[in-house]
């Protein structure tokens, strides 16, 4: 089994894409969540490249957030679309970043990934509140590479 299928357990898989959904139930924003084993670019690029890939950058409101996970690389980042970009308050994805990087710091990843997604999604609600006219643009599933 590769160090991404190790990463989470199918549960914990589980208990993320509940928070996705949660997390959504109040805005049009959209949140994915990728996990791979590593990759040969920076990071933050890399995140890029998945965030076009996974065609988040093709919300209405450029609205999406992605968590990116390299797994043997040590490295995540939250990157989101311009649309929540421009809006967040400063330091927004920092704040965010370090609440999951203090249990990312105990093995504990799943809590870390999932309370980035809760609060990703209350600034979501914030800025882009849930309308009836809204649908589900993009999948909830975790994606792997």
């Amino acid at each position: 089994m590769s160090h991404v299928e190790e990463f989470l357990t199918a549960e914990e898989e589980k208990e993320i894409v509940e928070a996705i959904v949660e997390a959504e139930k109040n805005t049009s924003g959209e949140i994915r969540v990728h996990i791979e084993a590593s990759t040969r670019i920076d990071h933050f690029s890399r995140a890029q490249q998945i965030f076009h890939f996974l065609k988040m950058d093709n919300t209405k409101e450029g609205n999406g957030v992605l968590v990116y996970v390299a797994v043997d690389d040590k490295k995540f980042v939250i990157y989101g679309g311009q649309g929540i970009d421009r809006v967040v308050p400063k330091g927004f994805w920092g704040t965010t970043k370090d609440v999951m990087a203090s249990h990312f710091k105990k093995g504990d990843f799943k809590q870390g990934i999932v309370e980035g997604i809760l609060m990703a999604g209350k600034e979501l609600e914030a800025h882009f509140p849930w309308d009836h006219n809204d649908t589900n643009e993009l999948n909830d599933a975790i994606s792997k590479g």
